[in-house]
């Protein structure tokens, strides 16, 4: 039956160990927003999880009342997922369980785990997961994503390494799903998103790594085009050890930016070497030789990384996006400049392009449904949006950069970096996508479960 008002799913206060919030009550803001300020949730109904079966019991309340459901944990990717009038948005932020098992080298975690929970608890044990820049990225989102860390080009995407998962289905049904358990499901939620069951529970491989070389260099914006052009040509001579990333960085006027940065434009270049001192050295003499203003690099604990790529440290009005490229030519790097580079009054405070290849390359890796990513580098800018003129200039400046760098685009574009809504954009090749398709239709028919990137019933 359709719901006619949210009134009507008062009953599930009865039936949950979690919370129902429903327009008006207390909590109700803080229950609807997301990490992404500027984007303004208004579901029919905020559900806090506090289990799989409080997930069941939403699920079975949403089919019953004509409505769909949207997991959330963190709420860094939200935009995408677009109006939620008819639709019950499911929090997972209760659901924070972390427990590593040092044996196996295995962590399983809750669905509103984020990274840095994952990263200490693991740490202690002399271990690391393949996270993020960010340490209050959710840890589920992320990988059903793909999960692109700083350890990407020696281990590939997070999504590979998945070893099992508690997934609901949209009919209620609560599986356990690994290689032998639901073989199909499990393909499909390693890198092609959260729209085929609600996940509650992950488990995936750690790694032992302890300490890194890592840091970042940064010069004048007015060395953009030698920083840029020296660096995208040191990659093609680093091992799969290094990860790096060339970025645009335009720091506001404010107090709380440290001094060095604050209110300048910079062009940086960040990376993380598993390799000792000596080795990273050698490694980034080629960077140095430009003489940076600013050098960090030092021997760095796993713990210490998030810090790195300057992420903000908590919930932010902020627009972004990004896509991938074949490459950066001469011809691409003009091009990106052009619009962002000195001179360029330019409303993005970072634009980046994350070097790619090595273990991340297509036939690399075999595991789920995106087990590589099938470009040179992966770029992603954004702004602050704290109103409807801001959120304008910056939606105008990544369309620019979107129209000069077009002709080096690539065919495919990576989950957690596309932050926009964009119609006909392909995350996989074709075949790829009709399986995940048959797949969607098996588990979810009815297209209840909503992913930011929406998978639909074939």
């Amino acid at each position: 039956m359709p719901v006619t008002s949210s009134d009507d799913l008062v009953y599930l206060t009865s039936l949950l160990d979690g919370t129902l919030i429903l327009p008006g009550d207390p909590g109700w803001n803080a229950g609807r927003s997301a990490w992404q300020l500027a984007v303004d949730q208004r579901p029919a109904a905020v559900v806090r999880a506090r289990s799989a079966a409080d997930v069941a019991v939403t699920l079975e309340a949403a089919r019953a009342y004509g409505l769909r459901v949207a997991p959330q944990g963190s709420g860094h990717n939200a935009a995408p997922l677009g109006p939620l009038d008819d639709t019950i948005l499911l929090r997972t932020s209760e659901m924070s369980t972390v427990h590593i098992d040092a044996v196996r080298r295995r962590a399983r975690v809750g669905a509103g785990a984020v990274w840095a929970e994952v990263t200490e608890a693991a740490a202690k044990h002399g271990l690391a997961g393949l996270s993020g820049t960010a340490a209050d990225v959710g840890v589920v989102g992320y990988t059903l994503g793909g999960g692109l860390s700083w350890f990407a080009r020696s281990h590939g995407l997070a999504a590979n390494h998945v070893t099992a998962a508690t997934v609901v289905t949209a009919d209620g049904r609560i599986l356990h799903v690994d290689a032998e358990h639901e073989p199909e499901l499990f393909w499909a939620i390693r890198g092609g998103g959260g729209g085929f069951g609600v996940v509650t529970e992950l488990e995936f491989a750690l790694f032992p790594i302890t300490e890194v070389h890592a840091g970042a260099m940064y010069w004048p914006m007015e060395q953009a085009e030698a920083v840029l052009r020296r660096w995208r040509d040191w990659t093609a001579t680093v091992p799969d050890s290094v990860t790096s990333i060339g970025r645009l960085l335009r720091f506001p006027p404010l107090e709380e930016i440290p001094q060095p940065f604050r209110a300048r434009a910079l062009v940086a270049v960040e990376a993380v070497a598993q390799l000792d001192r000596q080795a990273a050295d050698e490694v980034l003499a080629p960077l140095r030789e430009l003489g940076p203003e600013i050098d960090t690099f030092a021997p760095t604990p796993v713990t210490n990384l998030n810090m790195l790529h300057l992420d903000p440290p908590g919930p932010t009005p902020a627009t972004g996006d990004g896509f991938q490229v074949t490459g950066l030519p001469d011809e691409a790097l003009a091009a990106l400049l052009a619009v962002a580079g000195p001179g360029n009054d330019v409303p993005l405070l970072t634009i980046e392009a994350r070097h790619l290849g090595g273990a991340l390359a297509p036939n690399a890796r075999k595991g789920g449904a995106v087990s590589s990513l099938d470009a040179a580098f992966g770029l992603f800018s954004g702004g602050i949006t704290v109103d409807a003129g801001s959120a304008a200039a910056v939606h105008a400046a990544l369309d620019a950069l979107s129209a000069a760098m077009a002709p080096w685009r690539a065919p495919t574009s990576y989950r957690n970096f596309t932050e926009r809504r964009t119609a006909g954009l392909a995350f996989e090749p074709a075949h790829v996508h009709r399986r995940l398709r048959e797949i969607k239709k098996t588990y979810d028919p009815l297209d209840v479960i909503r992913a930011n990137h929406p998978v639909r019933p074939s």
